[in-house]
């Protein structure tokens, strides 16, 4: 494992560890205190947040913006029993197939015939 992966692997424990803590002392905590509807519009936030510094092209708030996305989907994981172990899986899974070939087989007919 790499430095990378560990470190995902030490914030995604981190999370863990504050599910069920106080909402008053943990912000992890009062975003799970307040549901997947909190979560996820941190996430769009966050999300926003990086394509605007993307725009601008300013390095450092990308870099910035994109820890406090990658922090939002590490918490979206633990909400739902997942960690970046999963993502990083799904990611090997797709290593070496083109993002075409990978995003046709993604879609599934919405009509029999189809």
């Amino acid at each position: 494992m790499d430095n990378s992966d560990d470190s995902l692997r030490r914030i995604a424990e981190k999370i863990e560890a504050h599910l069920s803590a106080d909402p008053v002392k943990s912000y992890v905590a009062t975003l799970f205190a307040k549901g997947d509807d909190a979560i996820i519009k941190k996430i769009g936030e966050e999300a926003t947040e990086t394509v605007m510094a993307a725009k601008d092209g300013d390095k450092i708030r990308i870099t910035s913006e994109v820890a406090d996305l990658w922090f939002h989907c590490l918490v979206l994981l633990a909400r739902y029993g997942l960690g970046p172990q999963d993502v990083l899986g799904e990611l090997e899974r797709r290593e070496g197939v083109s993002g075409h070939e990978e995003k046709a087989a993604r879609k599934t007919p919405t009509r029999p015939d189809a």
